[in-house]
């Protein structure tokens, strides 16, 4: 491997949006640095079940609409 290509592996403190906080290892900041997040997996819909799905006309949907005359009459 070559030498003094690899970014510092350092340990960092990482607060959560609720205020709890953890120490993991990084190569973001330097070390001791606080990386305060804005989303995380407590606050963010996708994780916390709190979403409201709506159907708002994807690509499915107006390829239907397009060719809905050509559908098969059963």
């Amino acid at each position: 491997m070559k030498s003094d290509i690899h970014p510092d592996y350092h340990e960092i403190n990482v607060v959560m949006t609720d205020g709890s906080s953890f120490k993991t290892k990084s190569t973001w900041g330097k070390e001791g640095d606080t990386l305060t997040l804005d989303t995380d997996p407590k606050s963010h819909p996708a994780w916390t079940g709190e979403t409201n799905v709506q159907a708002r006309g994807g690509q499915v949907d107006k390829f239907n609409k397009r060719f809905e005359s050509f559908r098969r009459k059963r």
